[in-house]
């Protein structure tokens, strides 16, 4: 259910390191968006969140609401039947519309990589050799079709296995995945933070495969792997540009607020309970994934062919078929905003 939230009263800490207050230049063209996100806890989404908390989108004249549900393919599901008009979700999904005839367009980068892992129940860690051992697995996932499936289903593919060969399972956000772990229900989970340092920490759970980082996304995919993204469908990006431009200018101030923050600064800015029920394993998860977040909201061209060769290998409907890159994404927006913010 959507949950509309209070704006903060900062800690002296943490104003030291807002930027300037910058407003949209003109009027939106609608102010009241609905924005879907496939698990609004996970970590990589603290971006839409600080944005929100921290009054960026009321101070460039919008108002939106926030609409969690339990996965990335869900999400999606949601705009392409217009009852939102923003995702933030994985940028695959740009890719895998397009190859489908239809326009989604990424607006904003905010995750460089994934920031997932693959954690291996700590019962059946003993029997993991490599990515091979994946076969006659169950792993539980966000939800099907999301980008922890398609994680998974790559890694097994590069060791010759069959994604018909392991079972998967969806599991939700990161309390989902965590239940999962210790009830036994699953050998393994794909999940994103805080969940992993709560599993890790409590050695229920070895991780096999972890894209939580710079150098863990390149040695799994040979290069940074865009993921969180802000996407539309481009007839509304065509009938709302001063909406957009406004959007991408708060997103853009919430990156480089969290790129000037402390992890502490961090945690305040969300909501309480993300930090429950150890505050000290939710600043562990902050610090050790604090390169997940895009500085500045743009996309790569080496990027989204690193996406586009992945997601040809695990999915069928891809193959052979020509996506135009350059229509799955755009930097105008975010340039834009760089530009507004660069003047303050």
């Amino acid at each position: 259910m959507l949950q509309r939230r209070h704006f903060l009263t900062l800690p002296l800490s943490m104003l030291c390191v807002l930027p300037t207050l910058a407003h949209a230049a003109a009027p939106v063209e609608t102010a009241k968006l609905r924005i879907t996100i496939g698990g609004k806890a996970f970590l990589q989404y603290a971006p839409v969140t600080i944005a929100e908390r921290l009054g960026f989108f009321k101070d460039a004249g919008l108002d939106p609401e926030i609409l969690d549900v339990s996965g990335g393919a869900k999400a999606l599901q949601a705009l392409v039947a217009g009852s939102a008009e923003l995702t933030a979700g994985a940028f695959d999904h740009t890719i895998q519309m397009h190859a489908k005839g239809q326009q989604i367009v990424g607006l904003v980068l905010f995750g460089r990589h994934p920031t997932f892992a693959l954690a291996l129940r700590k019962e059946r860690a003993a029997d993991y050799r490599d990515p091979s051992s994946l076969r006659g697995m169950t792993i539980g996932v966000t939800a099907l079709g999301s980008q922890t499936q398609f994680m998974v289903e790559y890694i097994a593919q590069q060791a010759g296995v069959s994604p018909s060969d392991i079972s998967f399972v969806s599991v939700g956000g990161g309390t989902g995945a965590v239940a999962a772990i210790r009830n036994g229900a699953v050998d393994a989970v794909v999940t994103g933070e805080p969940a992993l340092t709560t599993l890790t920490a409590a050695g229920d759970v070895k991780l096999v495969a972890d894209t939580r980082t710079n150098d863990g996304t390149i040695g799994i995919f040979g290069g940074l792997y865009p993921s969180g993204t802000i996407y539309a469908r481009s007839d509304f990006i065509e009938r709302n540009p001063r909406t957009l431009e406004a959007f991408a200018l708060a997103m853009v101030r919430a990156l480089q607020w969290i790129n000037r923050a402390s992890a502490e600064d961090i945690a305040d800015a969300l909501p309480e309970e993300w930090a429950k029920p150890d505050r000290g394993l939710f600043l562990a998860s902050i610090r050790g994934t604090r390169d997940m977040f895009s500085p500045d909201g743009r996309f790569s061209v080496e990027g989204a062919r690193i996406a586009l060769h992945v997601l040809s290998t695990v999915d069928p409907q891809l193959r052979g078929v020509h996506v135009d890159l350059a229509a799955t994404y755009t930097n105008t927006f975010v340039d834009k905003a760089l530009q507004t913010l660069a003047s303050k």
